[in-house]
């Protein structure tokens, strides 16, 4: 398997590139629309062929890639089970699997963030928890129908359900941090270690943070997969 990690720094988001290096055929998770030349040519440099672009929930904070990488490509668009993208190919629900060549990738629901999120469990090595979990931290729970009772039962109930050395890649990173794991996670992450859902939800309610500077903007166009509306 192909595995890299990509960067966007103005929003300090990650893509994933995955691919099977016997087939060539590869998959981005949660691509940004300002690094989509970025993506083809690394695709072309590779020699690989893009079958779907796969976001883990409808983005605040960027716009997604997924529409021009599909003109550009005619790979598919994916998205979570009930997400607010009546444009995607395909709806993935918890436990469905995707198979990209011989790779396997596992949605697993873990709303909270949004109320349509998945994370995905690679090969069974790896788990890409979008923003639900993020290293030393999880994803914000007050817009887009966010709870974080909710959330505090997708990382705990599930996410922390898999084995300790599964390593763990965020969908956004601000302190440096590349990868995790599901153990490391458990015993150091300050949301989390040692508390229960009720300090967890206080704690949540009280971060008072300012709202995504894109939240406008990308709600909107990820809405219909990642078209930005032209304003005459």
């Amino acid at each position: 398997m192909l595995f890299r990690q990509l960067f966007d720094s103005e929003t300090s988001t990650y893509t994933y590139l995955i691919a099977d290096l016997a087939t060539k055929a590869a998959i981005l998770v949660d691509p940004v629309k300002e690094q989509v030349d970025r993506d083809r040519k690394l695709l072309d440099e590779l020699g690989l062929t893009l079958q779907y672009c796969l976001e883990t929930h409808i983005h605040a904070d960027h716009v997604t890639g997924t529409a021009q990488l599909r003109e550009l490509t005619h790979c598919q668009g994916v998205v979570p089970q009930n997400a607010s993208a009546a444009c995607a190919d395909r709806f993935l629900a918890d436990g469905e699997v995707l198979m990209v060549g011989s790779v396997e990738i596992q949605a697993i629901a873990t709303p909270g963030h949004t109320d349509s999120h998945n994370a995905y469990f690679v090969n069974r090595d790896r788990v890409l928890t979008g923003d639900s979990l993020l290293i030393r931290g999880c994803g914000r729970t007050d817009f887009q129908s966010g709870d974080a009772g909710t959330l505090f039962h997708s990382i705990t109930q599930k996410l922390f359900n898999l084995p300790d050395e599964t390593l763990v890649y965020p969908g956004h990173d601000y302190r440096g941090h590349t990868v995790s794991t599901i153990g490391e996670e458990q015993q150091w992450n300050p949301r989390l270690a040692n508390r229960d859902r009720a300090s967890f939800i206080e704690l949540m309610n009280n971060l008072n943070l300012p709202d995504p500077k894109k939240m406008m903007e990308a709600v909107p166009a990820n809405e219909r997969c990642g078209k930005v509306a032209v304003t005459t």
